[in-house]
């Protein structure tokens, strides 16, 4: 039987604290199981947002979508994490990635790294947070610790994300330098996804599979849609470009049944929205209610 649907949304941009609780409030309206809030820099602070959206809510779990760890010390990270826990409730679902814009660092005047040395301090972060959160102080309200989602593209992520991570996050892109990702075809994330499986074969239980929905549109005309997007994925057809999971354009019935789709092909039941595509998405996640 398939995993329930669950639906997030990554709120971007930097409100008053009034604005912030109001949108966090149409969020819940909309019957969205998640507010995320991403980390880069120019968009609201990870840990102050989630603890407010908590305030202005009741039922929303609330999640970092993802943590650039490169920014983080895992000490202080903990701390992070266990406040925010227990100020919200229990209701904290901690993402974790490598990061891939280095003109961030550079701006905050932090080494970036190469690839390799980022997933050796993302590692060594989750194990941190393994040791100090399973102490008795710092204390998250839940226990035996906070859910683990990991944002993993390559090979070696994919195999932390299989040992360590609750929830395996799919981008359905590469990075491809200068902070920029290159849209995946629908097989190239078959073969990521098979490749993630296999490297969690040997799991107890199964991770739930996210993936990040980068446009929605509910339209009878699809094509006259996405022309403005094709400048912005040069290597794929415009029928690649309308076969990509995470571009959901159609009319009602036929986003419902691409979504029902892709659960099917690729195990995906966690989907993220981004802010700008918040209200027009909560249509299919009515639609899709306890499916």
């Amino acid at each position: 039987m398939p995993r329930p649907f669950r639906f997030g949304v990554s709120l971007l941009n930097p409100t008053s604290a009034e604005e912030w609780r109001a949108k966090c409030r149409r969020a819940e309206q909309l019957g969205y199981d998640v507010i995320l809030v991403p980390d880069h820099l120019g968009m609201p602070a990870p840990f102050p947002s989630l603890v407010a959206a908590a305030e202005a809510t009741e039922r929303p779990r609330l999640g970092t979508f993802v943590l650039n760890t490169g920014f983080w010390n895992p000490t202080l990270l903990a701390r992070e994490v266990a406040t925010t826990d227990a100020l919200t409730g229990g209701r904290l679902e901690l993402g974790l990635g490598t990061g891939y814009v280095g003109a961030e660092h550079e701006k905050a005047g932090l080494p970036w790294g190469s690839a390799g040395e980022r997933v050796d301090h993302l590692v060594h972060t989750i194990e941190e947070l393994d040791r100090l959160l399973g102490s008795d102080e710092p204390r998250p309200a839940q226990r035996p610790r906070v859910p683990l989602l990991i944002g993993a593209n390559g090979d070696r992520m994919l195999r932390v994300t299989a040992e360590h991570a609750d929830i395996a996050a799919f981008t359905g892109a590469r990075p491809v330098g200068d902070g920029r990702l290159e849209a995946l075809t629908a097989e190239e994330l078959d073969e990521r996804v098979a490749r993630y499986q296999g490297c969690a074969s040997g799991r107890k239980e199964p991770a739930e599979l996210n993936l990040l929905i980068q446009i929605v549109e509910i339209t009878d005309d699809r094509s006259a849609v996405i022309q403005p997007w094709l400048g912005h994925v040069p290597h794929l057809t415009e029928e690649q470009v309308l076969q990509l999971p995470l571009v959901l354009v159609g009319t009602l019935d036929e986003i419902v049944n691409q979504v029902l789709a892709q659960r099917e092909r690729y195990g995906f039941s966690y989907l993220t929205v981004l802010e700008p595509n918040m209200e027009v998405f909560a249509r299919v996640v009515e639609a899709l209610s306890g499916r």
